[in-house]
């Protein structure tokens, strides 16, 4: 990484790019009858991947950045998995058959606080309305705080083949400060369990630019991580978005590492999986060669959804529970936010989406070109936009933002074919956001670009 260029552009505020258009951009024009509409659409030969929301903790970690509350009922929980199995009734009926799934998907919040008889059920009512294929993934996140043996048997009896286990950092300093304390023992242990049970595919995430955290507390994390062998590792710049996240505030900025901090820390842990045998897929992720997203990779078929990278073929993600976000080829649909505004659309019957987008055919273009940036570091321009009907020429023309990278060096362009150079690949967010059309660089939305 060139520390220059980190210090030029690291400060941008960007999206993800976990889809195209993002989701800033949704709106409540697209409703319950337009997703049912676009359910009902779908071709016969379709297949699907499912995303499931459980918007629960038993404490919320002061980094967290995604759509969760506290529960310590279980009733509350109870309630609302009743309700989750009802949108998945009423969403099958709307496309009229079961539709085949290759991917399914646990998120939170903590998926694993439901009651592991819960668990079972819930996965139970997903293969009576789908055709859940005998290959299918079937993931679910974990916080190895809060997992019990009995829901690690419930996991195992489900069919669940990969497990998720946020890690974040080792350091007791970096714990305090974000109010998440794990141990490595716990860690290891919840590792043991799951692979006593035959769940083989183990992913850890790792965040950096965390409050208090060095490049040497990054390394020893790492080292940790990799006496445990997992397969993958997810590693994520903080977003400090404390006027989205109020609990963020909890977070003291003046610990914050700066922008070239950040720089360092991200290519310290990269440096040091790499040097342990990991490929680098993408912008944050790392696979042990021969894992499926290392072979997606070296293949060029990787993709990109809400969940980041993926192995995922699919061109229909169903997502369910509150905040869960689908992706259709109409467009977008996202659920109420709020747990109570879901529940009360679901039980009135009809479909809890609030918000959404409809593609148009310059989105599906640009989309494609943002999706190859981020999954190969580079676009065959030219192949992609003769797919759509499109010039190279016009969209190179369109996309200003692009000029000053190629003369930075970070971008080199060859007639139609742009490549990401090398010592510039964590810049990848700043070369898709060239062809952002519908990017508002003056709204603080997004996390920084390093």
């Amino acid at each position: 990484m060139r520390a220059d260029l980190a210090a030029s552009y690291g400060e941008e505020r960007l999206p993800r790019y976990t889809s195209y258009p993002t989701a800033p951009h949704f709106s409540k024009a697209i409703g319950p009858e337009t997703y049912a509409g676009w359910l009902a659409e779908l071709p016969a030969g379709a297949s699907a991947s499912l995303y499931l929301h459980v918007p629960f903790c038993r404490e919320m970690c002061w980094y967290c950045g995604c759509h969760t509350q506290i529960a310590r009922r279980d009733e509350l929980i109870a309630g609302y998995l009743r309700t989750l199995r009802n949108e998945i009734v009423a969403v099958s009926e709307a496309i009229g058959r079961r539709i085949k799934v290759e991917h399914i998907h646990f998120g939170g919040g903590t998926p694993t606080i439901m009651a592991p008889e819960a668990f079972a059920e819930l996965l139970a009512t997903m293969r009576q309305k789908f055709f859940v294929l005998p290959s299918a993934e079937i993931a679910v996140e974990i916080d190895p705080r809060t997992l019990t043996a009995d829901m690690v048997e419930a996991m195992r009896l489900s069919g669940v083949n990969r497990a998720s286990l946020g890690v974040q950092s080792f350091d007791p300093v970096v714990q305090r400060a974000i109010n998440r304390v794990q141990s490595f023992e716990q860690t290891a242990s919840v590792v043991d369990m799951l692979r006593r049970a035959g769940i083989a595919g183990l992913n850890f995430d790792l965040i950096y630019g965390l409050p208090h955290q060095t490049v040497a507390s990054c390394l020893d994390t790492v080292r940790r991580c990799l006496t445990l062998a997992p397969d993958r590792f997810s590693v994520f710049g903080y977003a400090h978005v404390p006027g989205f996240k109020k609990h963020q505030q909890m977070i003291n900025e003046a610990v914050l590492p700066d922008g070239l901090a950040r720089h360092d820390q991200a290519c310290a842990i990269a440096n040091a999986l790499k040097e342990a045998g990991y490929v680098q897929i993408g912008l944050d992720h790392f696979a042990r060669p021969g894992d499926s997203m290392a072979v997606a990779f070296e293949e060029r078929t990787l993709r990109r959804n809400f969940q980041g990278y993926t192995t995922d073929k699919s061109e229909v993600l169903l997502g369910f529970g509150a905040s869960a976000i689908g992706h259709l080829p109409q467009g977008y649909v996202q659920n109420e936010v709020q747990i109570g505004a879901y529940a009360q659309s679901i039980a009135a019957g009809r479909l809890a989406t609030a918000k959404g987008y409809g593609l148009t055919d310059d989105d599906r273009l640009r989309a494609d070109i943002i999706e190859r940036i981020m999954c190969e570091f580079s676009a065959d321009l030219g192949d992609i936009c003769a797919r759509h009907g499109a010039e190279a020429g016009a969209m190179l023309d369109s996309a200003s933002r692009l000029k000053p990278l190629i003369s930075d060096g970070v971008v080199r362009l060859d007639g139609n074919r742009l490549a990401v150079a090398k010592d510039s690949r964590f810049l990848v967010r700043s070369v898709a956001a060239a062809f952002d059309a519908h990017l508002n660089p003056g709204k603080q939305l997004h996390s920084r670009a390093v």
